[in-house]
């Protein structure tokens, strides 16, 4: 009974980790795709330079690219742990530089929105992607060879 309800936890946490992954996955890339395609990364740079962003030159693409990819790695579940800390990193800086001066509420600038996706982002580089993801799929098979070559290694010694 403590094993069902132990698979059943567990099932219920990779749902739960995939559903976030994927929602938070999908606003990411809508974002770095609407400053590509929509906005141009030449309207990024010149945005992030009237917002006082350093480097905007630098800071435009690899932002809108940090978002677009990003954000398909997090649906797929890959290299999780580092994509989420980036994506964090890229919510605190959008925060301090553009919107806690604004207060809270996103309609009047505020920082909701990009507290939101950091902290989403966060709990997923804490927490990993779960059993749904290719992280856990590559992990798997590179645990098995692990095994594979430690049962062999045991068996001729």
């Amino acid at each position: 009974m403590a094993i069902a309800a132990a698979h059943r936890s567990s099932t219920v946490r990779d749902i739960g980790l995939l559903i976030a992954r994927v929602v938070l996955g999908v606003v990411f890339v809508a974002h770095g795709w609407q400053k590509i395609d929509q906005f141009g990364i030449a309207g990024v740079t010149e945005n992030f330079r009237g917002l006082g962003v350093p480097l905007p030159e630098l800071a435009a693409p690899f932002i809108a690219y940090l978002e677009l990819i990003g954000g398909i790695l997090l649906i797929v579940g890959l290299l999780t742990p580092i994509v989420g800390v980036l994506l964090t990193l890229d919510m605190v800086v959008a925060a301090i530089l553009v919107h806690v001066s604004n207060g809270l509420f996103i309609d009047q600038g505020g920082w909701e929105l990009v507290g939101v996706l950091g902290a989403g982002a966060l709990a997923l580089a804490a927490a990993g992607p779960g059993r749904l993801s290719v992280d856990h799929a590559y992990s798997g098979r590179r645990g098995a060879r692990r095994r594979s070559a430690s049962a062999a290694t045991g068996e001729t010694a």
